[in-house]
């Protein structure tokens, strides 16, 4: 792992979405919380739902409030009444994600969204917050739950984009699924530390590359 910040010459970046690009901490949050309520689960400290953002829903609610796969897959249900009208949008991109996109379009890489985030929601977000634009794909889960871990979402979006060689892709990512899901599909990885992985969780995943601000993201991306 290098955090070194010399820039690296990427030509595919796959983002990930949620607290990679923006911070939707407050949307998700709330959607869990409703989930919960729904299931007679009363739960007042939204700092406890954090770890929520990043890895698949369902195995989240299986693993923090010890729900069963039919019940978990009931808590789904109850997050996307909330979040689909509300919590969607209770969200914000990171400052600097902007230019950062604009600076590496510029450049002609070619950038793609990689989020296990169903690609309905995640194309309305990137629509929502002038995103859209700058990207080639954007990949996700299905809705029926399909193509919800990062590796098969990493691995679509290799296919569906133009061919290029692997070590010409990069993924970027803020927890440790996103690492593990780069080294299956056998690119290099960037760890964000800004987003929702601990730095420990972050290291351990052992990502080419480690940054902490989005300035270091794109220094290493872009150089200069």
């Amino acid at each position: 792992m290098s955090e070194r910040l010399e820039a690296e010459i990427y030509t595919t970046i796959l983002f990930d979405l949620d607290g990679t690009l923006t911070d939707p901490k407050p949307g998700i949050t709330r959607s869990v919380q409703y989930a919960l309520r729904r299931l007679g689960i009363r739960e007042d400290d939204l700092e406890r739902l954090t770890p929520f953002i990043g890895p698949p829903l369902v195995e989240s609610f299986a693993r923090y409030y010890g729900l069963d796969a039919r019940t978990a897959q009931a808590a789904l249900g109850y997050y996307r009444e909330y979040f689909a009208e509300t919590g969607i949008f209770e969200n914000a991109v990171y400052p600097g994600i902007e230019t950062l996109l604009a600076r590496l379009r510029a450049r002609g890489r070619t950038l793609a969204i990689a989020t296990s985030k169903p690609a309905v929601y995640a194309e309305r977000i990137a629509a929502h917050f002038g995103l859209a634009g700058s990207f080639s794909l954007i990949a996700g889960s299905e809705l029926d739950g399909t193509r919800t871990a990062k590796g098969e979402v990493i691995a679509y979006a290799l296919d569906a984009l133009p061919a290029v060689a692997r070590s010409a892709c990069v993924m970027v990512g803020d927890r440790m699924h996103d690492i593990a899901g780069a080294r299956e599909n056998a690119i290099a990885s960037v760890a964000v530390a800004y987003g929702y992985g601990s730095v420990e969780e972050l290291r351990a995943a052992e990502p080419t590359h480690l940054v902490h601000t989005v300035a270091e993201l794109e220094r290493l991306l872009v150089g200069e």
